[in-house]
């Protein structure tokens, strides 16, 4: 059944948003090209034995900045399941996307996923998170 002892989504804050800079100037907010905001999370679950599966969405937007440039932009976003102990259980990377333009400077995205996991003896599915963030390794992360 649906329980409400379910792993907690959570966007640290400091990898809940990224901005990307021209090449060379990190940190000119002059010379921003566009920032990524992840701004709201969603999960249900189901547990059946020791199997808990979570479907979890994210969302968020893009914002074109002072040396954006129109078109279709891809942000990668790194997926963790982690225990109790903050290890990684499960590990996931993807992109996504969206579209700006200098008349509409802000672009909207969502992904819905699934996840599955084996409780082990004696742990409880509220005591694992799944963590949404940016990846900051890329060109002009700053």
């Amino acid at each position: 059944g649906v329980s409400s002892n379910c792993p907690r989504v959570v966007t640290p804050a400091r990898d809940n948003n990224v901005t990307i800079y021209e090449f060379g100037r990190a940190g000119d907010a002059l010379a921003v090209m566009h920032r990524g905001e992840l701004t709201k999370t969603a999960r249900e679950c189901q547990i059946e034995g020791n199997r808990v599966t979570v479907k979890y969405g994210f969302s968020g937007r893009v914002l074109l900045g002072p040396k954006g440039r129109g078109g279709s932009i891809g942000l990668p976003v790194k997926i963790a399941v982690t225990d109790a102990k903050r290890e990684a259980v499960r590990a996931e990377n993807l992109k996504v996307e969206t579209t700006v333009s200098l008349e509409k400077p802000i672009g909207y995205f969502s992904a819905v996923r699934t996840v599955s996991f084996e409780l082990p003896l004696g742990t409880r599915p509220g005591e694992y998170e799944i963590n949404v963030s940016f990846d900051r390794n890329i060109p002009g992360a700053g």
